[in-house]
């Protein structure tokens, strides 16, 4: 696309990209990204699956933003599509232009609400205007690939009770390139901050067909199909959430939780656009906060207490009334939540257990040839650390600073406390790079460090440990030479007993 930089320079890219997009997409690009040339879906000897020779039909419920282009894929509109009902989140200036554009899509009605309801009320409106015998969410800033629809719901026809999730792919906001995501097919998770993770397959849900559906504990939460009616036996979403946040976790809860099932299903590929900017205002700052610990009080039984211990602030915030969701548990014969940790996701502790092991160290990194401190600035991936005046030795612009860290259980090093890290660790990729931050991704690699006797630190990937030049506050890795202050690091706290296992498993 010519003149990319110019244009959001020009228009306040980060306000205007949905409105922006869809003209530009009709104009510029293709109206489809061709993602049906994509190889993504893997290979699939035929016949091999359970299926039924009669599809349900299936409603679809759509935001605005990116709608243009979705409505153009030609893979949107399969046989089996009844209706589309397309929310405009607000748009004031479209009205007239969007409903003349929009006639020509005979499948598709618009529906106004007097004010902006949000994503999961306004889902909810959608679905009760829907005619087909099966509820297909879709967040617009995606592209569908060829024959999305019917591996869907061919699971739901062969049991009305599953929710089914398609892969989720990447279309990058800058240039729509079209790739998987990392890792392809995993299991959605959660961790104890109720941040939605990805971990691995266990062995144990192996199939020796990597197309086959496969349970799933958690949805992502913006596409997936469920039947109508099944939707509506589980009370639908929680109408006392606000906005959006935490309706992806109350409706995977609910559904395993009440008689349900949930899978991700390989041949089903979707793209989806992750936004680097919000374009737009949510009216309360505390919504989702509110949402979340709403899901945790209805759904978590005694398991929110772990929530609330990563999330104090939680403690005092209103819920809203939840009685009518207890009692539609309870009507429900729903199981409680230590069965679903049990029976669903018992493999997530394995990545994020409730209870955190005890950290090796943490607090201030002083070096001992410095006497400075290690700084991450508050930076996310990408920052360098550096070495900056030790706050408690009374720098003056601690709001600046950020010089508590934790060696964690999983034997890398993030910012801040021991319950209250942020989602960034140290990452090294060779014996003479930086040290920077990089999200957390908890496999060891460049993330693995050991905290040695001598006092260095030591990157078990690279071979090397971590150095520094104390003049110009530079940190890096360097060859390791344990005689050097430079390379001599002193934890403010340490817990000799986890220190001694980490460095016991690192020598055997």
């Amino acid at each position: 696309m010519k003149n990319w930089g110019t244009l959001k320079s020009r228009t306040g890219w980060e306000k205007t990209v949905c409105i922006l997009l869809p003209s530009l997409l009709l104009s510029s690009l293709s109206t489809s990204l061709s993602s049906s040339d994509l190889d993504l879906i893997p290979p699939s000897p035929p016949h091999t699956h359970p299926h039924t020779t009669s599809l349900p039909t299936s409603s679809f419920t759509i935001g605005l933003c990116y709608l243009l282009h979705l409505s153009h894929s030609p893979a949107i509109w399969p046989s089996t599509a009844d209706t589309s009902t397309l929310f405009p989140s607000f748009p004031e200036h479209l009205k007239e232009k969007l409903e003349e554009y929009m006639a020509r899509f005979t499948k598709v009605r618009i529906v106004r609400t007097k004010k902006r309801e949000g994503l999961i009320r306004t889902r909810l409106l959608g679905a009760s205007m829907a005619k087909g015998e099966v509820l297909t969410f879709l967040d617009s800033h995606c592209e569908v690939n060829v024959n999305w629809l019917p591996p869907l719901l061919n699971q739901i026809a062969l049991n009305h009770k599953t929710i089914v999730c398609p892969m989720i792919d990447v279309i990058d906001h800058n240039h729509f390139g079209y790739e998987a995501q990392a890792g392809d097919a995993m299991r959605g998770a959660f961790d104890w901050e109720m941040y939605y993770k990805r971990i691995p397959i266990p062995p144990e849900l192996q199939r020796s067909d990597p197309s086959d559906p496969f349970e799933s504990p958690v949805m992502a939460g913006g596409l997936f199909a469920v039947d109508r009616e099944w939707f509506w036996e589980l009370g639908g979403y929680d109408p006392g959430l606000e906005i959006w946040g935490g309706e992806q976790y109350e409706i995977s809860f609910k559904v395993w939780m009440c008689g349900g099932g949930m899978f991700d299903v390989p041949c089903s590929r979707v793209g989806h656009i992750y936004r680097k900017y919000v374009p737009y205002k949510v009216p309360s700052g505390t919504s989702l906060a509110r949402n979340l610990k709403r899901v945790a009080e209805t759904w978590m039984d005694e398991f929110a207490e772990y929530v609330y211990q990563r999330r104090p602030e939680y403690r005092h915030l209103s819920t809203g009334d939840i009685s009518a969701q207890k009692e539609l548990r309870k009507h429900l014969k729903c199981k409680d939540f230590k069965w679903f940790m049990a029976a669903v996701a018992w493999d997530v502790p394995k990545y994020y257990p409730p209870v955190e092991p005890s950290p090796a160290a943490w607090g201030e990194i002083r070096n001992v040839a410095a006497n400075l401190c290690v700084d991450s600035k508050h930076g996310a991936t990408g920052t360098e650390l550096r070495l900056d005046v030790c706050v408690k030795d009374g720098s003056e612009r601690t709001w600046s600073h950020e010089q508590l860290f934790t060696f964690g259980w999983r034997e890398d090093i993030r910012p801040g406390e021991p319950l209250h890290t942020r989602k960034f660790c140290f990452d090294a990729v060779s014996h003479s790079s930086p040290v920077t931050l990089y999200d957390c991704h908890g496999m060891k690699g460049n993330q693995h460090w050991s905290h040695r006797k001598d006092k260095t630190m030591f990157h078990p990937v690279s071979n090397s440990c971590i150095d520094c030049n104390p003049a110009e506050k530079k940190i890096f890795m360097n060859r390791c030479d344990p005689l050097s202050e430079t390379q001599q690091w002193i934890f403010e706290h340490i817990n000799m007993t986890v220190l001694e296992k980490f460095n016991g498993k690192a020598s055997s």
